[in-house]
């Protein structure tokens, strides 16, 4: 039986958990959504995400509610609490210092990257998407995590992998002309076109902010049918969510 779960393999300290889904947990989404889809704008219906999400608070015992996002591509970080109003705030990462807290990120390609201070007392969540990276949204999440990013360790979760990922000179240039060291994440496959990894160029943006405590990576989430692909499935496509939260 395949696990609804991936528990990310990482030194994170005593009290900070984190855990990743796949299509593979106790949802009842049917159709190109089945079974554990946890998007609410991905096409799916409304009752259905509902009973995944209770499902998921359940299954894994939270503390809380997840707290998730309006994600929109950009660099906007929230800084939440336990308790959820009924909207969901537009951001694409999220810092939090408060036990019971758990940030989510929902994605089905981009990158998702979970954050942690090496004494537990501060953890962070970011949806990195090409535009999101290129823009700078783990740097933004990093300052609002408001501590050394020498004490931060982060995890690189299931995105799309370099060889299914193949992007236009815009994206290319979207790094490059800001930082030509990152032509290395970038292998041309036929004329403007070139293979992006995203893992890899979040690697080299984590590292030129500091962090250094890197882990993750790995995945593609277009070859491995754990996972929701937007890239494989198109707009039907539904959405596997990042979490992590304190005790």
């Amino acid at each position: 039986m395949t696990e609804p779960w991936i528990l990310p393999d990482w030194p994170a300290p005593r009290g900070v958990h984190a855990a990743v889904t796949t299509r593979h947990g106790p949802g009842i989404s049917t159709g190109p959504y089945a079974r554990f889809n946890l998007g609410l704008r991905s096409g799916d219906g409304a009752e259905s995400v509902a009973s995944n999400r209770d499902a998921l608070r359940h299954a894994l015992a939270l503390p809380s509610d997840p707290r998730w996002l309006r994600q929109v591509h950009g660099t906007t970080v929230a800084q939440l609490g336990p308790l959820a109003s009924a909207a969901e705030p537009q951001a694409d990462a999220a810092v939090a210092h408060l036990s019971g807290t758990v940030l989510a990120i929902l994605t089905a390609d981009c990158l998702p990257v979970l954050f942690c201070s090496d004494d537990g007392a501060r953890i962070g969540a970011a949806h990195a998407g090409w535009r999101g990276l290129a823009a700078g949204v783990l740097e933004a999440t990093i300052d609002a995590m408001g501590t050394p990013p020498a004490r931060l360790l982060a995890w690189l979760g299931p995105c799309i992998g370099a060889g299914s990922y193949e992007v236009g000179e815009e994206v290319r240039a979207a790094f490059v002309e800001r930082n030509p060291a990152a032509s290395a994440c970038f292998a041309s496959t036929r004329p403007n076109h070139w293979h992006c990894d995203l893992a890899s160029m979040a690697r080299l943006k984590l590292a030129a902010a500091g962090v250094t405590r890197i882990h993750g990576g790995g995945f593609d989430t277009l070859a491995d049918q754990r996972f929701y692909s937007y890239r494989r499935d198109g707009a039907d496509s539904g959405r596997f969510a990042s979490l992590i939260w304190r005790d």
